[in-house]
């Protein structure tokens, strides 16, 4: 059987038309970009190029707000720590449990080393942030928010725009790791009050070691990476040219099937729920089904380990995800289920535009054996109970024992 890639979360396929764009940069186009000669000034084109593209993408006014980076974990890292130095008297951070390690592990970092204050906003059941404690968090000690534009293991989309105007209320910077995001949501920056977001290429179908940061023009950055005054002095180092002009192609290519996200993946997730929740007893979708990306499916399954899953799919040539690919490998719950209160194993497919309804029919004609194998035969747990009572029981739960983390 053909392969089946349902991990787009994870990393996508580099497209063919970015693999074009990028091969002349290994070749004829060698040269130094901050090289005053010809090799330098046409390369270096060619990297203003994608910083316009990148810019056009998520709504950027101006085309220096863009610094390109190794990837999102590095310009996650970079925003807070910059905004640590900007603001030396202010020493609080607010963020969420549910946040991608590269914040999360960083916060933990700061907590123990330079005694910096950490907010970890909880989440309810449905994975939507407790807004009451997030404004109640806001206070003139704090120096960075740093909230998640969707979340990577439900896709769950957090309001970032409003959370950002609450946060310049008392004077702090917004930063949002929006890595999920971009390419899949529209985006126009220009018209919001977020400062600094974060954002990687190969979520995109672009190369692996490279993304950027946007900080808005004004806000005052100091440089995690120092030496030389490339990417106006905001990040020392020789470009990497052929990710650059890959990550610039990614943009475009990103705008142009931006409608093809929102409407035919979309259509291929709901197929794949729909088809699971009606084939499979006691299974429901985790977090908020109305606020979230359009390509992402995280499905619950009642009485059984998502990773026991993943690895039977695996077999069959089925990929997909327990929970965040940085945090594989561990036997442990994921933390933004366990964030959620969330007693179940649970499955991440996330889809692509290289996706097709073949990939949906696969797992359907997979799934139903597999989980029945893993339940048994001992016919001892709950009977079939419809994925409506399997929420609200989730929930009746988390009202009582707390969610947060």
């Amino acid at each position: 059987m053909k392969p089946v890639y349902l991990d787009n979360n994870a990393t996508t396929r580099v497209d063919p038309e970015v693999v074009q764009a990028m091969l002349p940069f290994f070749t004829d186009q060698f040269g130094n970009p901050s090289s005053a000669h010809a090799f330098g000034g046409s390369v270096s084109a060619a990297v203003r190029k994608a910083r316009r593209q990148l810019q056009a993408l998520i709504g950027a006014e101006f085309d220096d707000e863009i610094t390109f980076t190794s990837g999102g974990t590095e310009s996650d890292n970079a925003a807070l720590l910059s905004a640590l130095e900007a603001a030396p008297n202010r020493t609080e951070i607010v963020t969420s449990a549910v946040e991608h390690p590269a914040v999360l592990t960083l916060c933990a970092h700061l907590e123990n080393t330079r005694r910096v204050k950490v907010h970890r906003i909880s989440v309810d059941c449905r994975g939507r942030l407790d807004l009451d404690a997030y404004m109640a968090a806001l206070t003139p000690q704090v120096a960075i928010v740093s909230i998640m534009w969707a979340n990577n293991e439900t896709g769950v989309i957090f309001p970032v725009a409003r959370l950002a105007e609450l946060a310049k209320e008392v004077g702090a910077l917004f930063h949002t790791d929006a890595v999920q995001a971009v390419g899949k949501l529209p985006m126009d920056l220009k018209s919001t009050a977020i400062d600094m977001l974060s954002l990687s290429g190969h979520k995109l179908h672009g190369p692996k070691g490279i993304g950027a940061l946007f900080v808005k023009r004004g806000v005052n950055f100091y440089a995690l990476i120092k030496g030389g005054h490339q990417e106006y002095d905001r990040r020392a180092g020789t470009e990497n040219t052929p990710g650059i002009v890959g990550l610039g192609m990614a943009a475009e290519l990103a705008s142009k099937f931006m409608d093809d996200e929102s409407t035919r993946v979309k259509s291929l997730r709901d197929r794949l729920e729909n088809g699971v929740l009606q084939r499979i007893p006691n299974t429901f979708v985790t977090g908020d089904t109305l606020e979230r990306l359009p390509n992402t499916a995280n499905i619950a399954f009642e009485s059984i380990q998502g990773d026991a899953i993943q690895i039977l799919l695996s077999r069959v040539g089925i990929a997909c995800s327990a929970g965040s690919a940085c945090s594989s490998g561990s036997l442990e719950p994921s933390h933004v289920l366990r964030a959620m209160n969330m007693p179940h194993g649970a499955v991440r497919f996330s889809f692509a535009r290289d996706n097709g309804e073949a990939d949906v029919d696969r797992v359907l004609e997979v799934m139903p054996a597999i989980v029945e194998r893993l339940r048994g035969v001992r016919n001892s747990g709950p009977g079939k109970r419809s994925a409506e009572d399997l929420q609200f029981g989730l929930c009746s739960r988390a009202g009582r024992t707390g969610s947060r983390s």
